[in-house]
């Protein structure tokens, strides 16, 4: 198979430039922009040897899983393009349901159940599918932003702090580029609703329906100090607000979140 754009997204104006094997596609994005690319354009592949997740762990793509990056160059300000994380991890969402549509007949209750965990992951059934990493460089007066999705299609990392999984595993047999042409089109929807932050507050309300851990015990790790309490929402900037024992909702604007049980170890 080939990779391709979906129709929404060929409508829409995208580019794709797909490529068999790269370091990473987020670096291939941004080196794009600053040599003058401004149209929303995808870069794909298979196989991805030098991908970066968050605070600089490797993402590592073996051939077969997704790695996929949108870049678009857009007139906003960094605080609210950091919320088009959250554009992402619907519109994955929305794609993965899509191609699971046989999984779920055929299985029933049994079929996978797709959540979105804050920041920026997608679990299947309480495991990380997916890790998505945004990036932004100022070019001329606007801001290319660049939203890097990993998806483990045929295969997951061992040894992550939120146990991983692959579609494959799921009993999801599809191809990375089955995915991706989903993915694409589902981008334009939820894009499109984001509308360059303007609806956030539709975007946040759709992510709160599909959150991991809303309302469960929540514990979030910032550096050397943990904070507790209950998962209790996003604010309108996107923060996660935990609720902790005596009342306070105290915003989180970065850390690794721990739900139910883990998050009593962590706390522990």
């Amino acid at each position: 198979m080939t990779f391709t754009l979906g129709p929404r997204a060929i409508a829409a104006g995208f580019k794709l430039a797909a490529f068999d094997r790269i370091g990473s596609t987020n670096a291939e994005a941004l080196a794009r922009a600053r040599d003058g690319e401004r149209d929303p354009t995808w870069f794909v592949t298979p196989e991805q040897t030098a991908g970066r997740g968050r605070r600089q762990r490797a993402w590592v793509a073996p051939r077969g899983n997704l790695a996929s990056t949108v870049l678009e160059v857009i007139d906003v300000a960094p605080a609210v393009a950091a919320t088009l994380g959250f554009a992402a991890g619907l519109a994955l969402e929305a794609a993965l349901r899509k191609v699971s549509i046989e999984v779920a007949l055929r299985l029933g209750p049994g079929s996978p159940k797709y959540t979105l965990k804050w920041p920026n992951d997608v679990l299947a059934d309480g495991k990380k599918l997916s890790g998505i990493l945004l990036e932004a460089e100022a070019v001329g007066d606007r801001l290319a932003v660049v939203v890097g999705i990993g998806t483990n299609v045929v295969a997951a990392p061992e040894g992550t702090p939120t146990p991983a999984v692959s579609l494959a595993a799921l009993g999801v047999q599809i191809a990375a580029e089955e995915l991706f042409t989903a993915l694409s089109d589902a981008w334009v929807e939820f894009r499109g609703i984001w509308d360059n932050g303007r609806g956030f507050t539709d975007l946040r309300r759709l992510w709160l329906e599909r959150a991991a851990g809303l309302g469960e015990k929540v514990a979030v790790q910032t550096g050397t100090t943990a904070l507790e309490g209950t998962f209790d929402t996003i604010d309108d900037a996107g923060c996660l607000i935990v609720r902790t024992a005596d009342g306070r909702r105290m915003p989180v604007t970065a850390g690794e979140v721990y739900f139910g049980g883990a998050a009593s170890v962590r706390a522990g």
